[in-house]
């Protein structure tokens, strides 16, 4: 009687504390579900826009976005505490990263830009292990090694004979980097800021430092065709204000590291949404490379097992009767 009670007690006990992991995971999957649609964007827009203009007429639009939900929520500044981590996410990840991969990809292919990339979630694995003490458990390592070995797979099956060139690779080796400094430095800043501020002013930052390329953009808009320019305000308005700030909060509730290992799967999301969106037919060999790379981040992101054995009550022993001394 007195068990059945208890483990009912237990059950919305147990829901409860588990609800924000929960959320978490599926702020994490809108994240990585609306960046590998990005790719799918990048590609139409980048067409029409180069790379400054494009990141700038971005980051206006995620900017505006942002800009009147937080008036509407009355967020308010973020407090100085955490004006470092958002300036430097805004200078690395949002202002630095998006220039240089819009960069890289117009001088490589998409495979060879996917692969490099993917160098990120291992470089924001040792820098938060060094840097915020973040914790490197066997089953994230091996998720990250197997998600790498399919990021490396796709890469290949992808890649066309003849479409990188040195200048490519080396921009999109520095958008890794700058992806995974800015969000290393992210996550001091969330624990004194809320997700919407730091993704709002690191947006405004990156938007402030791309402001060289302002007249680029005017020029560029007059010229470009409608679908360019509105596949520019879907990358400021999803992928950027929405996806970034999903992001945050989940990264404000678990480590850097998992939440890098789990942008591995933005690789498999990509051939999936080239697959429906433009019609390129993925190889059995590139299916293979989205399957590690959705396993990987299943292994990365899963708990080990803990074997809880039955503890018996203490039972304190009865207290002996004093022997008489003779």
């Amino acid at each position: 009687m007195m068990t059945t009670a208890s483990a009912d007690r237990a059950a919305p006990s147990t829901l409860s504390t588990r609800r924000p992991e929960l959320l978490a995971a599926a702020a994490a999957t809108v994240t990585v579900v609306l960046w590998a649609s990005a790719f799918v964007s990048i590609r139409s827009a980048g067409a029409a826009y180069s790379p400054g203009a494009l990141a700038l007429g971005r980051l206006l639009a995620g900017a505006v976005a942002l800009g009147v939900i937080c008036v509407v929520r009355r967020e308010g500044w973020p407090p100085r505490a955490a004006w470092p981590g958002i300036l430097i996410s805004g200078l690395l990840w949002f202002g630095f990263y998006m220039v240089a991969l819009n960069w890289g990809e117009q001088q490589v292919d998409a495979g060879t830009a996917a692969l490099i990339v993917n160098i990120g979630p291992i470089l924001i694995a040792l820098l938060g292990s060094r840097l915020l003490g973040d914790p490197m458990p066997p089953r994230l390592l091996a998720g990250m090694a197997v998600s790498f070995a399919g990021a490396v797979t796709v890469g290949l099956s992808m890649s066309g004979g003849g479409g990188s060139s040195v200048l490519g690779v080396v921009l999109c080796l520095l958008a890794a980097v700058g992806y995974a400094g800015g969000a290393v430095a992210q996550k001091p800043a969330l624990g004194r800021a809320s997700a919407l501020q730091v993704t709002t002013f690191g947006c405004l930052v990156g938007a402030v430092v791309c402001l060289p390329f302002a007249g680029q953009l005017v020029t560029e808009a007059g010229e470009a065709p409608l679908s360019a320019t509105l596949n520019m305000i879907y990358l400021g308005v999803f992928p950027t204000a929405l996806a970034f700030t999903t992001w945050a909060y989940a990264l404000a509730r678990t480590t850097a590291s998992r939440m890098g290992a789990t942008t591995y799967a933005v690789p498999a999301l990509v051939v999936l949404m080239s697959w429906l969106a433009l019609d390129e037919v993925p190889g059995l060999f590139t299916l293979a490379g989205g399957v590690l790379c959705l396993a990987g981040v299943a292994v990365s992101r899963s708990r080990a097992r803990t074997t809880r054995a039955a503890v018996a009550p203490e039972t304190v022993p009865e207290p002996q009767p004093e022997r008489e001394q003779a």
